[in-house]
């Protein structure tokens, strides 16, 4: 039995490190962070030439129609080279709204678009810092018009459509499509750890929307978009962690100390066998959740938790032991350990935080457990 991606993916992943590896460097990333743009458009761009915005959605959608493993393996690299895009947004979130419970006069309207990179959509559902939860949903649709507060929004200053979790008229959860550039929407810029990741607070004033899928199936729709996202999220982790593994051993072969280089010495080898073995731990967790993704299999929800929670941990590690590891260096700024720790906190609290998918975890093991 064959656990690994096929050839055609692993080509495609080879690809993808190297359009990366010279249109994503770390002075690339530095310009997003330093402010001078809010995400790199002409990388944007090159994606979309390369179908990647589409690789899941349907040809018939205008996707290229590659699959989810496919879409794996290009979130791995995404994280690998802290690509300053709004392709989780638009991919893992408002495209899998559309995919899962729009209509099909909504997928191709909306969905050929977003495959071209010619929109940038994103989902709101948090209002205010917490976990996703029912409860705290407060914003109201009503006669088709949205009213109520919605942060932090993932790239929700630079998106051009969202889809809304609100109240409808009977109280249920609906999801509710938002056009960001038109009336009764106001958008403020968030500060966060990782400005190369923008997230803004969006303010609906009876904004027109136009409800998505059935009105009582808002809420487990979102539970299910959430899941399949915090399985390409994992990858993205995974991809992090990857890189800073890799950054720390190439230092430590390199920076001598005492005569002799520091990757000599047993205390990081202890540090580099624990980013390993993390990372590893935390990749078969992201494959079991890659094969239930791309089959749509009944376990999800716990692969996607237990992908979350390994993958989480693994990125946080490696991200704090390669800073570790460069010593005083790895502190300052013009060391680039601190983009990869800026990306680890801020990953660790994206669809909600590591307590969260633990929680989700335990519950999931109890629930089969039962059965």
């Amino acid at each position: 039995m064959n656990f690994d991606f096929s050839d055609e993916v692993k080509q495609l992943q080879d690809q993808a490190r190297r359009f990366l590896g010279e249109h994503s460097t770390p002075g690339q990333v530095r310009e997003v962070l330093d402010g001078a743009m809010p995400f790199r458009r002409e990388l944007w761009q090159g994606m979309a030439e390369l179908g990647w915005q589409g690789a899941a959605i349907p040809e018939e959608f205008g996707g290229a129609g590659l699959g989810y493993e496919a879409l794996c393996v290009l979130a791995e690299e995404l994280g690998r080279s802290l690509a300053p895009v709004p392709f989780a947004s638009s991919v893992y979130l408002a495209s899998e709204v559309f995919l899962q419970c729009g209509s099909d006069a909504q997928r191709r309207q909306w969905l050929p678009q977003l495959a071209a990179g010619k929109l940038i959509g994103t989902l709101a559902w948090a209002e205010g810092a917490g976990n996703p939860d029912e409860r705290g949903i407060k914003a109201r649709v009503a006669g088709g018009r949205l009213t109520g507060g919605k942060w932090p929004v993932p790239d929700g200053g630079i998106a051009d459509i969202a889809v809304v979790a609100a109240r409808g008229e009977t109280d249920g959860i609906v999801l509710a499509l938002a056009d960001l550039r038109g009336e009764g929407v106001q958008r403020t810029d968030l500060k966060t750890i990782d400005p190369t990741k923008q997230h803004a607070r969006i303010e609906f004033n009876r904004a027109p929307v136009e409800v998505l899928g059935r009105a009582a199936d808002g809420w487990a729709t979102l539970r299910q978009v959430l899941d399949r996202a915090a399985v390409l999220v994992a990858f993205e982790q995974i991809g992090g962690a990857a890189a800073c593994l890799a950054m720390a051993t190439d230092f430590a072969k390199q920076r001598y100390a005492f005569g002799r280089p520091i990757g000599s010495f047993q205390a990081i080898k202890h540090k580099l066998a624990d980013v390993y073995i993390a990372t590893e731990l935390a990749r078969s967790n992201a494959y079991y959740g890659a094969w239930a993704l791309s089959r749509g299999a009944a376990e999800l929800p716990l692969a996607a938790a237990a992908a979350r929670v390994s993958a989480t941990e693994a990125f946080y590690l490696a991200a704090k032991e390669n800073i570790q590891t460069h010593g005083g260096m790895g502190f300052t700024w013009a060391a680039d350990c601190h983009l990869f720790y800026r990306r680890a906190k801020l990953l660790a609290l994206t669809l909600g935080s590591a307590s969260h998918w633990k929680n989700r975890l335990v519950t999931e093991l109890e629930m089969r457990n039962a059965a």
